[in-house]
């Protein structure tokens, strides 16, 4: 399969403020959550589209998927008890635009789409998302003692390549642990 074309620094650019749409259903074993799509993400409509951005190397390297897939082929992931959505669902350049108040509406948000599908875990890939929409400003990496939505939580470094506190490795490590959590 040939990856589609990429955008244009021009459709890139109008993207600012769209969404796209959810990934997933009821039965999910993970819900993973983004922070918000990337603009680029938003003018390709596919979750973690971005150049650079390590969600789909990380999610094969763990183990979740037999091959890296692209961007463009996220509706493989349902078949396999994977879904995507995120926190906040207006695209922005940079997470840090994003309000408080935008994050916890969001995890307000989030909490009603974990309730409604039931995944066994919501896997939230950033920390000080997490923190912020759910009002635990000491959490860390990893499982969580906290549910939501009645699923277990289970906070991922964010896959941006801007954040360079992870490695390819590290964050194929962190996904594989979570993986290794899952109930047959």
């Amino acid at each position: 399969m040939s990856a589609p074309p990429k955008p244009t620094p021009a459709e890139v650019a109008a993207a600012a403020g769209r969404t796209i749409p959810d990934l997933g259903g009821p039965g999910l074993r993970v819900l993973f959550s983004g922070i918000n799509p990337s603009l680029y993400s938003a003018a390709t409509g596919h979750h973690f589209a971005r150049p650079g951005n390590r969600f789909w190397p990380a999610l094969h390297r763990s183990g979740f998927t037999d091959r890296q897939l692209h961007p463009s082929e996220q509706h493989l992931l349902p078949a396999l008890g994977l879904g995507i959505t995120n926190v906040v669902a207006r695209a922005t350049a940079r997470a840090d635009e994003l309000s408080t108040d935008e994050l916890v509406a969001g995890g307000e948000h989030l909490t009603a789409r974990v309730t409604e599908w039931r995944p066994q875990f919501l896997a939230v890939l950033g920390v000080t998302a997490y923190r912020t929409a759910f009002g635990h400003p000491k959490a860390r990496t990893g499982p969580q003692t906290a549910t939501v939505g009645g699923a277990r939580v289970w906070v991922l470094p964010n896959p941006s390549g801007l954040n360079a506190h992870y490695t390819a490795d590290t964050l194929a490590a962190a996904f594989a642990e979570l993986r290794a959590a899952l109930s047959p």
